[in-house]
């Protein structure tokens, strides 16, 4: 530019400054203030006006950013459902759909589906069914099973046809695109389409006429894909059955295998073509985290304990058929050239791989140098770390060195599942890529050239959201993991170290899955070096604490707002 003044055009909006400012309301000599919930402003911001409202202090209130005025009184923190709107309003997620898309989705119900069966493949007197969890909302996927001759499987992978109902241009549409995905918050879901699509049209309901998009895969016995076949179609599904009732029928539950007896065979043909599949998989070099996430538990409404939820061996079958029809719809849209949208993951930063490197050196866990390091490597510490005390510290610490997977137009591969070609396709009820991978198979199928979306920026836009949605639900789930903590002050706790801060130690709560600080003033009033990466040593007593680390401690402050905890050692 003139005189030198740096110049620069505005690529694109990250993310729209939000209008309001949340945070809990007082007084300070009788003038309304609000302390934000944002980190970076943590002094009290004066309001002009309480805007007809007469909060309470204390209590969650909104106000304009700009004007300084109260536009909203969300209610007590500790109040239920309270949290939850918090939450919707902090990370600006939808929770209505416009009066346009709400008529449509009724339209697309009182539509007859005589003209939809067309070129359609029926799968109606095929054995398929649902395997979802017990308190699933979406059902979307549905699994068939043929044994062929010489051996080998016939999958079929028989998806909602949620694209036969919510067509490009429509409100409907716009709607889905500006979600771009479904939100799961314990108590509250805020769906991507409408109820009347979510939760009934496209839902795979046992027995009842339902449309589909089918991908058929062939396997030979080693879990080599010979075939693959996809297809528009209608199903009409056998059971609707749980991870909970499959693994009992896996371990042998003789009741559970009376009572679903005629699809016990299916069952148990899908287990040993699911186990083909993840050696093959595992051997690829692709990752397997098997990390624990928290389940909330109730009791009368109220939070009780926080229990751990492992994958079981139904839902790695589930797992392992979704990733074999992502990976076959991606590799047939590649072959045959047609732009497409897919779920890549790119290779960790070497820098992020050398810092892994250092932290695991310290527990005897050796890598390659970072620009060797292979996939197969990261497996392998996993590996060798399962079963000690620091499994779940080497767990997240890989996953820290990971990058995050996207979505892109550009296909780069995918570095955590080790596939040349991966997209998402499975569920077009909760996301969008799926739907618009959908229409660009479906198109493609009838052999017609597929309408030029923007992929990027349905990229751009989804997987955005897509983070968005995580940082919400972990953030809720989070704000009352502290709460319940908050109401055990004084009792102990376990954790493992899990970084040095400059204030303290960070720990991670063995069976709440959230961490706490130990400042350093409360390790017994020495100063502290740090020894080398990872180790720190009170320099009078030599008392040493590293990383992997596990320490009984005593919590001794919680602030569920700021999600923070104090600890203090037993």
């Amino acid at each position: 530019g003139r005189r030198g003044k740096p110049e620069g055009k505005v690529v694109r909006i990250v993310r729209k400054a939000r209008k309001n400012i949340l945070g809990l309301y007082g007084e300070r000599f009788g003038h309304p203030v609000l302390r934000p919930f944002e980190a970076a402003s943590s002094d009290e911001i004066p309001l002009r006006s309480r805007g007809g409202f007469f909060p309470a202090p204390g209590m969650v209130v909104a106000a304009d950013r700009s004007a300084l005025v109260l536009v909203e009184v969300l209610g007590r923190p500790e109040d239920p459902g309270v949290d939850t709107r918090v939450v919707i309003r902090k990370y600006g997620l939808a929770e209505s759909f416009s009066a346009e898309a709400l008529a449509e989705a009724e339209e697309a119900a009182a539509r007859p589906p005589a003209g939809a069966l067309e070129g359609r493949v029926d799968y109606r007197g095929t054995t398929a069914f649902t395997i979802d969890g017990e308190t699933a909302r979406d059902f979307d996927d549905a699994v068939s099973l043929e044994r062929l001759a010489g051996g080998g499987w016939r999958l079929g992978v028989h998806i909602a046809d949620v694209s036969h109902y919510v067509r490009p241009g429509t409100a409907l549409d716009r709607d889905a695109f500006s979600r771009a995905t479904s939100v799961y918050f314990p108590d509250r879901t805020l769906p991507m389409l409408p109820e009347r699509l979510s939760n009934d049209l496209c839902l795979l309901r046992p027995r009842l006429d339902r449309l589909t998009v089918s991908a058929v895969i062939d396997f030979a016995p080693d879990g080599a894909v010979v075939r693959t076949d996809f297809h528009p179609s209608i199903i009409r599904t056998a059971e609707r059955l749980t991870y909970t009732e499959v693994f009992g029928i896996f371990e042998g539950d003789r009741d559970e295998r009376r009572r679903l007896a005629p699809l016990v065979p299916d069952l148990l043909a899908m287990r040993a073509l699911a186990a083909v599949l993840r050696r093959r998989r595992l051997a690829a070099g692709s990752l397997d985290f098997d990390l624990r996430e928290p389940e909330l538990v109730y009791e009368k409404g109220r939070l009780a304990a926080v229990a751990t939820f492992a994958p079981n061996e139904a839902h790695k079958l589930i797992e392992e058929f979704m990733v074999a029809a992502n990976v076959a719809v991606a590799a047939a849209l590649g072959r045959r050239g047609i732009p497409s949208l897919y779920r890549v993951h790119p290779r960790p930063a070497v820098g992020d791989l050398e810092k892994l490197r250092e932290t695991l050196a310290a527990f005897h866990l050796s890598l390659p140098e970072a620009e060797r390091i292979a996939s197969q490597d990261l497996q392998a510490v996993i590996r060798a770390a399962e079963g000690t005390a620091v499994e779940t510290f080497v767990s997240v610490q890989v996953l820290r060195a990971l990058r995050l997977a996207r979505y892109s137009p550009e296909n780069i591969g995918h570095y955590g599942l080790a596939q040349t070609d991966y997209t998402h396709f499975t569920s077009p009820i909760r996301r969008y890529p799926d739907l618009a991978v959908h229409r660009i198979l479906k198109e493609a199928i009838a052999g017609r050239t597929p309408e030029a979306a923007d992929l990027e920026a349905v990229a751009r836009r989804s997987s955005e959201e897509e983070r968005k949605a995580d940082e919400a639900e972990r953030d809720l789930v989070e704000w009352r993991i502290y709460r319940l903590l908050k109401e055990r002050l004084g009792e102990e706790v376990s954790g493992i170290v899990t970084d040095i801060a400059r204030t303290g130690l960070v720990v991670e709560l063995d069976e709440f899955f959230v961490s706490g600080q130990v400042a350093f003033e409360d390790l017994g009033g020495e100063m502290f070096g740090r020894r080398s990466r990872g180790v720190l040593a009170g320099k009078r007593s030599g008392r040493k604490f590293s990383l992997g680390q596990r320490l009984r401690l005593q919590l001794a402050a919680v602030d569920p707002i700021g999600r923070r905890a104090a600890l203090v050692p037993v």
